[in-house]
């Protein structure tokens, strides 16, 4: 899920402006890019409190990700099919995590 959200992302972002590129563009790509790496730092993580504290920073960077999307979208970067896709995207994976680390918690 998270890697596919990372792989929408880089697809929808080719198109942005030029200007863009060193900005919303690479912001955009590693707040994406961070939410799968992070989920795969923690689970080779010796202790459960380790894993926790990067499924804490990833998601973190999917809510990141979820204000970036509508940013772009607010901006004329994204059509309206590509920001609800990646909108929906970001929520579910922002919820899976919350989830799994409430889970962890209790």
């Amino acid at each position: 899920m998270a890697d596919a959200l990372a792989l929408s992302v880089y697809e929808a972002t080719v198109d942005f402006p030029k200007s863009e590129q060193f900005g919303l563009t690479n912001q955009m790509r590693r707040a994406a890019v961070s939410i799968p790496s992070n989920i795969a730092e923690g689970a080779a993580r010796t202790s459960e409190t380790e894993f926790v504290r990067f499924l804490d920073i990833a998601y973190g960077s999917a809510r990141e990700l979820e204000y970036q999307v509508s940013l772009a979208h607010r901006l004329g970067f994204l059509s309206e099919p590509n920001h609800i896709a990646l909108r929906d995207a970001c929520v579910e994976t922002s919820k899976v995590l919350g989830g799994l680390i409430r889970s962890f918690r209790s």
